[in-house]
């Protein structure tokens, strides 16, 4: 069976929204949430950007059974992994055996903020797989040094670890990316059904949860649906080195001016007929998906969930997920 989640959009929604849309989503039966990890929202239209570890602190308190992952985290530039690796431990504790960490090598868009060069690919996904062998030596509870070519430790020993370590889940737009979490994570995040890209993370070793993102947007009109996406998320139009190379949301925000309504109805499923979004839905779980969550564009969280719990859920026979 497929397992099926909620996407928590730190960039539309404030701290306090945040917290109540999980308890939300656990209360319509969704089965696990991943929530952003941004410093800067993507465009100027979207109000918020808050920090996330604060926000899985509450989420932690108002929710009982919903398994939470970061979707996810960049733990190579503004911040060292032996933070990324305390902060996890202690969300972890607070969540016993429902917290996971979702793991990328990050969008300048975030992290050019302490003034560090943006490399290209090659040197990213060698800090993310130094970060990940830093994250895991700490996660033992033993003094660790590490003196790499990125990252240096010195006598770090992390003092509060819950009772099971959180699983990594590592991001992967392309079959580059793909290989390395399988080859280092315990998972793999996608928002794509891409076959291809399953095969090469299970070519490489990987034979952990799937997760796949689908970007949606209910409204009770197809035509209202589609404006809220469009006004909400042009960003979905955007494809390739674009997303990952720009520095501001002012920059994203004239980038997407030219993106028309068709082109963002394109790659996010609108309006109130179940059928479309279960079909969006089941393309992923042919391609190989097990864990496939939904992000719903726009304030209408509310109309969603009801949506979900009436529509969608019942018929897709949501399950416990396996990640952690």
């Amino acid at each position: 069976m497929t397992a099926i989640g909620y996407a928590l959009s730190s960039e539309e929604h404030g701290p306090r929204d945040l917290v109540a849309n999980a308890r939300a989503a656990e209360d319509a039966g969704f089965s696990f949430a991943l929530i952003s990890d941004h410093f800067h929202p993507w465009i100027e239209r979207h109000p918020h950007s808050s920090f996330v570890w604060g926000v899985l602190g509450a989420i932690a308190e108002a929710t009982d059974k919903l398994v939470v992952g970061t979707g996810v985290t960049c733990p190579t530039f503004r911040t060292h992994p032996a933070i990324i690796a305390h902060a996890a431990a202690t969300a972890a504790d607070l969540m016993p055996g429902r917290f996971f960490l979702g793991l990328g090598t990050g969008e300048n868009l975030n992290e050019h903020i302490l003034g560090q060069a943006w490399p290209e690919w090659e040197v990213r996904a060698e800090m993310l797989e130094e970060a990940v062998q830093i994250m895991r030596a700490l996660w033992q509870g033993k003094v660790t040094s590490h003196r790499g070519r990125h990252y240096t430790v010195q006598n770090a020993k992390l003092y509060t670890l819950p009772k099971e370590l959180p699983k990594i889940h590592i991001a992967a737009g392309g079959e580059r990316m793909a290989e390395v979490a399988g080859r280092i994570a315990d998972g793999l995040i996608a928002t794509g059904p891409d076959k291809k890209l399953l095969g090469t993370y299970k070519r490489a070793g990987g034979d952990g949860p799937r997760f796949g993102q689908v970007t949606v947007c209910w409204a009770a009109s197809e035509r209202s649906a589609r404006k809220t996406a469009h006004e909400w998320w042009p960003t979905a139009a955007l494809h390739g080195e674009v997303t990952q190379e720009l520095p501001n949301p002012a920059q994203f925000t004239d980038l997407v001016q030219s993106v028309t309504e068709d082109q963002v109805a394109e790659a996010i499923t609108c309006g109130p007929d179940p059928d479309l979004h279960l079909a969006k839905i089941q393309a992923y779980i042919e391609a190989g998906f097990d864990h496939v969550y939904l992000h719903q564009v726009g304030p209408d969280q509310e109309g969603f969930f009801e949506f979900a719990a009436k529509e969608l859920l019942p018929r897709l026979g949501a399950t416990t997920p396996v990640a952690v």
